[in-house]
């Protein structure tokens, strides 16, 4: 299935990133940060979420890898880590979208 070993250890921290991509909120900081670095304020416009959550979620997310943060200033930017994650995004618009598919014909009068 894979060219790893699936350890337990390893279905940990595979869980642990998952759970995080599991809340939409997160969901809406990466896709904030897709085109670019963002700063806090810039971020918390984007997705309307409130500074102290915004703050929990942005630390959470760095934690795990998928933003890296940079300070200027005052500022803190953030920014992707890589774009590997939008092709877990991709996968899964590709199976709602057949799932969609599917419903649809399902509901089909002819």
């Amino acid at each position: 299935m894979t060219g790893y070993d699936l350890t337990p250890e390893l279905l940990e921290l595979m869980a642990a990133r998952f759970k995080a991509l599991g809340e939409r909120a997160r969901l809406q900081i990466l896709v904030a940060v897709r085109d670019g670095e963002r700063t806090v304020t810039e971020i918390g416009a984007a997705t309307g979420l409130g500074q102290a959550n915004l703050s929990k979620h942005l630390q959470l997310l760095h934690s795990l890898g998928f933003l890296a943060r940079r300070r200027e200033g005052l500022r803190v930017y953030y920014g992707l880590s890589g774009e590997d994650v939008f092709r877990l995004c991709d996968v899964m618009c590709g199976r709602l979208a057949g799932e969609a598919a599917a419903r649809s014909r399902l509901f089909r009068s002819d």
